[in-house]
């Protein structure tokens, strides 16, 4: 089916989305630390952001296929919907538990938000334009990631962490009205609304994604290791013979969707777990503020969308190739310096610079990586595309959440008394320890939270490596633009 467009209202609910979505992830791991304090369960730390994320990985190949067999609108729109529920559900939460449960169905929703919007995004414009819009949507998740974490910061201090996730409400329900309002749904193809679903291979997905996260983490992966193979392997049976597979086989086995897959998951890990477990460091070792320590992860996001506009721009004269390799390479040159930094207990200003450099790497080889995999796709598979990289390289931040969060928490319940990480992350950050205390816990802290950047680092260097093997490609050759249409 087609799909008439209002692109000015479009551009306005994507942009909303986009916001909704860069907002989320620093105002989150902010306000985490004084999550903590205040439920406890920190052997949860990492569960509260990994089955997110799994709940987020999961989902977005389904929401992706379901937007090119149901159309783009009305799964965004229960995609933000979901989110919504989620995120109301996790103001409300009055244990870890809950919060964990409601931040699975906030994920769900999650998945089908950005993969869908970018999507249009795609559908909209042909490549050239696509690559110049890359730089507006760069933008504004520029201007979230430096509202983010210093608003999650003030509304920490001055309500509480609960008002973080309400933040999210009043811009979603904008997004889900402006998206209804721009995009008219007109069915011109009925059989499209009839093609099956993949129901078989949804539940060997998420089959064998919850039991390799469950396995990674630590819990029986003698069991669940075996569980999740033996899942993937009926997974691709499925596939192969299914007339609507969830990730058709043959498109994965493309050398550009293939590599952009792998190096995506592997840095897409070291990215998430970065975000997620350097504020943590931040305001346990560094003694920072939650604002603080936020404005430390911030600049990965204001690097981001600038390397991401002049990535947009560099496209057509340099290639996809170039920019991936070099967006990878300085990836892991950042990664490298961050677990110097940590190490050694560099200052903030310099983890600051670090994750600056971290994402202009991001931007440098995100952009062409997106631009690409969709010019090399039809129009009607591009949903799925789309959504494909978004799957492993969530997939890879949710492995890497779990089992570094693990690891830390197994490190730290070794050196530090539980009570005493609450108090230096409470708001005196420690000082009713006495001085001496606090200096002997966060040498403790930062001890055992060295190991998890040490595997950061590895893994970077290891997806530069595979960024290097992307292939040469021509942006812009297909003919299958369908520009100015969504379905």
């Amino acid at each position: 089916m087609r799909v008439k467009t209002r692109k000015g209202l479009a551009i306005g609910a994507i942009l909303l989305s986009t916001f909704l979505a860069a907002a989320e992830s620093t105002i989150i791991a902010t306000a985490m630390p004084s999550v903590i304090a205040d439920l406890g369960g920190l052997e949860l730390y990492g569960w509260t952001s990994a089955l997110y994320m799994l709940a987020m990985t999961v989902t977005i190949p389904i929401w992706g296929k379901l937007a090119d067999l149901r159309g783009r609108k009305p799964i965004i729109v229960t995609g933000i919907v979901t989110f919504l529920v989620g995120s109301s559900a996790c103001a409300l939460a009055p244990s870890m538990g809950a919060l964990i449960a409601a931040r699975v169905l906030q994920g769900i929703g999650a998945g089908g938000v950005q993969p869908i919007a970018m999507t249009i995004m795609g559908d909209m414009f042909p490549p050239k334009e696509r690559a110049r819009m890359q730089g507006i949507f760069g933008g504004v998740w520029g201007v979230a990631a430096i509202v983010g974490p210093l608003l999650g910061g003030f509304i920490v201090r001055a309500l509480s962490w609960r008002w973080v996730f309400w933040f999210n409400v009043p811009f979603g329900a904008l997004a889900i009205t402006l998206m209804t309002i721009a995009l008219d749904s007109r069915k011109e193809d009925a059989i499209a609304g009839k093609r099956p679903m993949d129901y078989a291979g949804m539940a060997l997905l998420s089959t064998s994604v919850l039991s390799l996260l469950a396995a990674a983490s630590g819990y029986a992966p003698l069991l669940l290791a075996p569980v999740s193979a033996i899942a993937l392997a009926l997974f691709v049976h499925v596939e192969r013979r299914h007339e609507e597979p969830l990730l058709p086989m043959d498109l994965m086995r493309q050398r550009v969707i293939a590599v952009a897959n792998a190096s995506g998951g592997v840095i897409g890990g070291v990215m998430t777990a970065s975000v997620i477990y350097l504020p943590l460091y931040a305001q346990a070792v560094l003694g920072a503020s939650p604002t603080s320590a936020g404005a430390i992860v911030a600049p990965m996001l204001v690097g981001w969308p600038l390397a991401s506009a002049a990535s947009g721009r560099m496209l057509f004269a340099l290639g996809g190739q170039v920019l991936v390799r070099a967006g990878f390479s300085v990836v892991a040159l950042s990664a490298i310096a961050l677990d110097y930094l940590v190490h050694h207990g560099g200052s903030p200003n310099a983890l600051r610079v670090c994750m600056f450099a971290f994402g202009t790497g991001m931007g440098l080889a995100n952009t062409a990586l997106i631009i690409t995999v969709q010019d090399s796709v039809p129009f009607s598979r591009r949903g799925v595309a789309t959504a494909s990289t978004m799957f492993f390289r969530t997939i890879g931040g949710a492995v890497a959440v779990g089992v570094l969060g693990a690891l830390v928490a197994h490190v730290l319940h070794g050196r530090v008394p539980e009570v005493v990480l609450d108090a230096l992350l409470g708001p005196d950050h420690g000082k009713s320890l006495g001085e001496g205390e606090v200096a002997r816990y966060r040498g403790d802290v930062q001890a055992g939270m060295s190991p998890i950047f040490h595997v950061l680092a590895a893994m970077a260097v290891l997806g530069a490596g595979l960024g290097m093997l992307f292939p040469r490609v021509v942006v812009g050759a297909s003919k299958d633009l369908t520009a100015g249409e969504v379905v």
